[in-house]
């Protein structure tokens, strides 16, 4: 039986969602901007083998609002385990909850093995984009955060009720789009709807967002991975986003930047997956799943 429940970590209240079952856990963490419903299809697939567990990440979905630091956001994961009675989970997380899996990991040697699903912050050097003219990168990391800071000064936006039908209707295009499940996605986007003093908002807030985007800017996951001792796992994608093909030679960069990397620490798994974007949780979840597992098991 799937059991939605909140949970207390110190004074934040947490969102989780327990799909069942007596197999090993597995903590499966979405990525920034999300909420634990994006990982519903993928959850499904895994659940034959593990008993899955979702979780709304701090300042997401159904969680509440509080500072984000990467030990905050790794306290809440250990008190999930604790409050659930999880004992050694694995730990599976796509985008941020990638870099997430890659921190526990390195913190929890006991861990049985950790996969990331294109957990890597953005590029923002020219050295994380060789084959790059330095000039040439260093012109399109401009362009790409200038990109971003639109996406930030819109985060946390009051959406006025007569938009909100509209609004649900591109997403049920976008989901048909994408080929999934469109029950799903709509549950997605509605779990990140805040409302408040009579106005309706899109979670994560502004605040969360600027936070977030620094983070990830800063974060280094080289030293990471060097240093940790438990199994791991890095599913890098083979492809761009609708959204990243006006940077399309900027992300080819960068991916020959994240194989080099994780080919230079030599007991790093990795594997580049087949037509496959940055959203392959909704692309692939069976195949992703069957990795997973064979993983886990190795």
């Amino acid at each position: 039986m799937i059991n939605d429940r909140l949970i207390d970590a110190g004074d934040l209240p947490l969102a989780v969602r327990d799909f069942g079952g007596d197999q090993h856990p597995l903590l499966l963490l979405h990525g920034a901007g999300g909420n634990l419903a994006q990982m519903t299809t993928l959850a499904r697939a895994l659940r034959p083998n593990h008993r899955v567990v979702t979780v709304d990440l701090r300042g997401h979905g159904r969680s509440g609002e509080a500072d984000w630091t990467w030990d905050a956001a790794l306290g809440d994961l250990a008190s999930v385990c604790a409050q659930l009675e999880l004992d050694r989970p694995a730990v599976v997380g796509h985008s941020l909850g990638g870099m997430l899996a890659a921190l526990w990991g390195q913190r929890h040697p006991e861990c049985p093995g950790v996969v990331s699903l294109d957990g890597n912050p953005p590029p923002t050097r020219p050295d994380h984009l060789p084959g790059l003219d330095p000039d040439k990168a260093a012109a399109e990391l401009a362009r790409l955060h200038a990109v971003f800071d639109q996406f930030e000064s819109a985060a946390g936006r009051v959406i006025p009720a007569e938009q909100l039908p509209d609004l649900v209707e591109r997403q049920r295009m976008a989901a048909r789009d994408m080929g999934a499940n469109e029950k799903v996605w709509i549950e997605a986007f509605r779990r990140n709807l805040a409302h408040e003093n009579g106005e309706t908002s899109i979670r994560p807030s502004a605040a969360t967002t600027a936070r977030l985007r620094t983070l990830m800017n800063e974060l280094d996951l080289t030293p990471v991975y060097q240093a940790t001792t438990c199994p791991e796992l890095l599913v890098l994608p083979t492809r761009n986003l609708p959204e990243q093909e006006p940077f399309a030679e900027l992300y080819e960069a960068h991916r020959r930047y994240l194989v080099a990397r994780a080919a230079a620490i030599g007991h790093l798994k990795y594997l580049s997956l087949a037509d496959t974007s940055h959203a392959m949780p909704i692309e692939q979840p069976a195949v992703l799943a069957g990795l997973i597992t064979d993983f886990l098991r190795a």
